[in-house]
């Protein structure tokens, strides 16, 4: 079952689910690794590894939006309160604005860079800078965007995790076990 049914999530969610998920997490490691280390070649390195699974990251991120509009959203367990409804609803937009923001920010941040370095994914191609003014205060704001958004993407992460797990061990419902396998 590659497709979703009211029941349950398809392979093609599942799939983009996780890898999604393990990159977002990913990049936060990285993230928070490179700009706390000493050696510059190790940190541009990083940073450009970094930049390359961003990238990566925002077109995944549109291609698991636009699976979401195309296929049927499983429904929610009947023991969910209609509270508990809302706030899963609003979780799962949340992190979706996050993972398609956060990397729009650091395009935005090497774009507005007065250091000029072209953003080349995994050698294969350079992406061109967004159409915006190169300064150092617009570079401050982006990082700073940029950052705070990884930050809040990550609770958010926490708090998506810790309400699958609530629904497995206490309430031992379906919840994380449909979106593991079909």
């Amino acid at each position: 079952m590659i497709r979703n049914t009211s029941a349950g999530y398809g392979w093609g969610a599942i799939l983009l689910h996780w890898v999604i998920a393990l990159l977002f997490i990913g990049e936060f490691a990285l993230g928070w690794t490179m700009v706390r280390l000493e050696s510059q070649r190790t940190a541009f390195e990083l940073i450009q590894l970094h930049k390359a699974f961003g990238f990566l990251l925002l077109g995944l991120v549109v291609l698991r939006l636009g699976w979401r509009a195309a296929n049927t959203r499983p429904d929610l367990p009947p023991t969910l309160g209609s509270l508990e409804a809302m706030a899963a609803h609003a979780a799962h937009w949340l992190l979706y604005v996050a993972m398609f923001v956060a990397p729009l920010t650091g395009w935005a941040l090497v774009s507005v860079s007065v250091l000029d370095i072209p953003s080349m994914p995994f050698g294969l191609f350079v992406v061109p800078n967004l159409p915006m003014q190169m300064s150092d205060e617009a570079e401050t704001f982006w990082a700073a965007a940029h950052e705070v958004l990884a930050w809040g993407a990550i609770a958010i992460v926490a708090l998506h995790a810790l309400a699958a797990l609530r629904h497995h061990f206490w309430l031992k419902d379906d919840v994380l076990k449909r979106m593991i396998r079909p």
